[in-house]
């Protein structure tokens, strides 16, 4: 069991995240914006934390991802976005180069199966 944070600013796809992972045997901590993650980061580090790219800012997952590196350089990252289907651009993790600048582990589209998001935590967390 881990301990797990997801930062989304949409509260009904947080709580939706929160109980299919909760139901896999995770525990979950919430965040709604960058601000409430940093403090959770520094209060309660997770085991692994997933964030949404596109939040307060156009940059907010970015940014949020930098600051997570920053305090906890080992924290596993999985980015979920709809940036691809909102704007057209594509992120890979896997393309060299992006990978460094990006800080995430894992970078998904939106909308996430339930069983891709499983399969990549796990993998993560191993």
């Amino acid at each position: 069991m881990a301990n797990l944070l997801i930062v989304d600013d949409d509260i009904d796809y947080l709580t939706q995240q929160k109980r299919r992972l909760e139901s896999a045997g995770h525990r979950v901590m919430l965040a709604e914006s960058v601000e409430d993650a940093v403090n959770i980061l520094r209060q309660t580090p997770p085991d692994l934390m997933i964030a949404d790219l596109m939040m307060e800012q156009m940059d907010s997952g970015f940014t949020l991802c930098h600051r997570a590196k920053s305090l906890h350089p080992k924290l596993p990252v999985i980015m979920i976005t709809a940036v691809t289907r909102e704007t057209g651009m594509v992120f890979e993790t896997a393309a060299p180069g992006q990978s460094s600048w990006l800080k995430a582990d894992a970078l998904l589209a939106k909308p996430v199966r339930p069983e891709q998001l499983l399969r990549e935590v796990d993998r993560l967390l191993k």
